[in-house]
């Protein structure tokens, strides 16, 4: 039985056994609509489908979303902006947090470490959190992939309330390490555009390529995955005990010879002033 007739009989079950509360019933809808949406698109996916994987009539699905737009809209907000869904699969610690919102939940892990300045602990808190999102809930990590392959509007909607927001997170704290001595000079959103990068290619690959976990390139549980990925960004941005032992006198970071901006003189003696 495949999900969506799962969830066509879960709401037709509903029915028969009395109307759904209002939140009940819209977030039930929400939750199939990104199914559909993370399956097809926004374009490729009707509200009649919606209805129809839902249990429901399209006039249902318009009593709680006048468009489809506005329910496109209310997935992105609740999964991506308001709220972290947990999956089926999730632990119920993370099913504790589903209606925290994803910035705050971070924070939650690595608050303390930060204060602290345990760089490892923080490093390896954001990307257990990612990693371990990234698997309770697939869906919506291949819903933002269409949203930001048909250049949806909401697209940069996401990206201002979630990423930009990590990125001024990390950056932040990498900015504050540098100033301490104990990261090495380099663009802090660099370091974290390589760090989120990795974990974010890792869960894609995972979801889109190395689905059986019997053919995976790399077999590593998250937190292996969040501890290998931690190791390989200290090491290139961190000074004393993060980076390996290094020849005595040499530099923690080269510096870069610059570029002559002086144009070369010419040989030819027809070209000297006379």
């Amino acid at each position: 039985m495949n999900r969506q007739t799962e969830a066509g009989r879960a709401g037709e079950a509903a029915q028969a056994g009395g109307r759904m509360a209002g939140d009940e019933r819209r977030r039930q809808i929400v939750q199939v609509a990104m199914r559909l949406f993370s399956e097809r698109g926004f374009r490729g996916t009707t509200t009649k489908e919606i209805a129809q994987a839902a249990g429901v009539s399209e006039a249902i699905i318009f009593r709680h979303f006048a468009t489809k737009e506005d329910l496109y809209t209310a997935i992105i907000d609740f999964k991506g902006c308001a709220g972290m869904h947990a999956g089926a699969d999730a632990d119920a610690d993370a099913a504790g947090r589903a209606d925290s919102p994803v910035f705050e939940m971070i924070c939650g892990h690595v608050g303390g470490a930060m204060t602290a300045s345990d760089d490892r602990a923080v490093f390896e808190g954001v990307a257990l959190s990612m990693l371990d999102h990234h698997r309770a809930d697939p869906d919506f990590l291949r819903l933002l992939m269409y949203v930001a392959l048909e250049s949806h509007s909401l697209a940069q909607v996401f990206w201002d309330r979630n990423m930009r927001v990590l990125y001024e997170f990390l950056g932040g704290y990498v900015r504050r390490r540098q100033l301490e001595g104990a990261f090495r000079d380099v663009e802090p959103n660099a370091a974290v555009r390589v760090f989120l990068g990795s974990i974010i290619h890792h869960s894609l690959i995972n979801l889109l390529w190395d689905k059986d976990p019997a053919r995976r390139i790399l077999q590593l549980s998250n937190e292996e995955a969040a501890r290998e990925f931690t190791d390989i960004l200290l090491r290139g941005i961190a000074g004393g005990a993060h980076l390996p032992s290094q020849p005595a006198g040499s530099p923690v970071r080269a510096a870069r010879p610059r570029e002559s901006r002086a144009e070369p003189k010419s040989a030819d003696p027809k070209n000297k002033k006379k």
